[in-house]
């Protein structure tokens, strides 16, 4: 085989770059494993792309370049046989912004959106946000796999209940729902005619050789009709600082219902995001396999180490680089200072409406991920 012609062992010293990841702990021996970002360099196309630009020396407002949407549609057709048009796209400044920008244009306020839990926190924040309500329906474990509660999720849609927010792969318990899931989820939409807000962010970050991402807009045209689809390459290429997402969204009216609520709230995406965005998807296939690979590496060793600490609990995580641990069996009663005294910066559950876990972040080069996991092996050792 081959030797791997990216690097992702080499450790980038990111203090003091006013990263929010790691200048959180900015003096403290704490290594941060919390937000979703990685400590990897972006592909050398990127780049190369955001050098060329650079030079260029003018930064002006920017459209999306006509070669950015041939770029998404070429990509979406390629990974998952979906069809697109290129005015089904709309660009936006980041996930976040297109998740409060759908719940201030679905419904009207004191409407409710319905969303299982755990989940992304700004499920649960945008809606508030924008004058919502939120109804959180608990998922469930049934063996080792976190699943839908399709009864509850039902029984909870009330007749104020406007959008349905999904997260595939889902952050942060690392699923990758079956097509069969998907159907059951569509199901209740159409039976409710909601509109579903489907956060695909994390497509591109599928672990598991034997699984594919299905967009729940590929299932059929009814479902395709209700469904905003969230995408960004941000995750994948770790390029969230430079603020650039998209939706796809098939029917003309949601289209028209988001650009009348974006209007004074929702800057232009930045040049050198439209410049990175293409970069990714259009050159940057190789380093992509390589990140995968080594991800898929990550991701056996946080398992294997996690299988071997008395009472911490994992289930597969078969998308994403993150990691949802459960740490009910020990009594720690603040489990973020519990952890950052033991030098490592977890996420804690409550944030995504599940107490007693914690999300750990492995997109970091081998030798911090080990160090992190001793660190967390010898805290909660000590703690029994």
């Amino acid at each position: 085989m081959a030797p791997d012609p990216f690097d992702f062992d080499t450790v980038i010293d990111r203090r003091g770059t006013a990263a929010l990841k790691w200048d959180r702990y900015a003096g403290r021996d704490v290594l941060p494993m919390w937000v979703a970002d990685m400590d990897f360099r972006s592909s050398p196309a990127i780049v190369d792309a955001l050098a060329r630009r650079t030079a260029h020396g003018v930064f002006g407002y920017t459209d999306p370049p006509l070669e950015l949407n041939v770029a998404i549609a070429d990509h979406l057709r390629s990974q998952y046989g979906w069809e697109i048009e290129h005015d089904w796209l709309m660009w936006l400044p980041g996930l976040v912004t297109a998740i409060n920008l759908v719940c201030r244009a679905i419904g009207e306020p004191g409407d409710d959106v319905i969303t299982g839990v755990p989940v992304y926190h700004p499920f649960m924040t945008g809606p508030v946000n924008q004058q919502r309500t939120v109804t959180r329906v608990p998922m469930t474990l049934q063996g080792n796999r976190w699943v839908w509660d399709f009864d509850r999720l039902e029984a909870s849609i009330t007749p104020r209940t406007r959008l349905l927010m999904v997260c595939n792969p889902h952050n942060p318990i690392g699923r990758v729902f079956e097509r069969a899931e998907l159907a059951e989820l569509a199901r209740i939409a159409d039976k409710h005619d909601l509109v579903v807000a489907s956060d695909e962010i994390h497509c591109g970050l599928v672990l598991d050789a034997d699984k594919r991402h299905i967009p729940l807009a590929t299932l059929g045209p009814e479902i395709a009709r209700r469904t905003i689809t969230l995408m960004a390459a941000s995750k994948t290429y770790n390029l969230p600082g430079l603020g650039c997402a998209f939706t796809v969204v098939p029917n003309a009216k949601l289209r028209a219902k988001l650009s009348q609520a974006a209007p004074g709230i929702v800057p232009r995406v930045n040049t050198m995001g439209y410049v990175a965005t293409l970069a990714a998807y259009r050159d940057s296939e190789a380093w992509h396999a390589g990140l995968i690979a080594y991800l898929r590496g990550n991701r056996d060793l946080v398992m294997r180490r996690v299988r071997e600490i008395p009472g911490l609990s994992i289930t597969p995580i078969e998308a994403t680089y993150l990691a949802w641990l459960g740490i009910e069996k020990f009594s720690i009663d603040k489990p973020i200072p519990f952890f950052e005294t033991a030098g490592v910066g977890l996420y804690d559950g409550s944030v995504f409406g599940t107490d007693g876990y914690v999300r750990l972040n492995f997109g970091c080069p081998r030798s911090l991920l080990i160090e992190g996991l001793d660190r967390i092996a010898a805290a909660l050792t000590k703690s029994r």
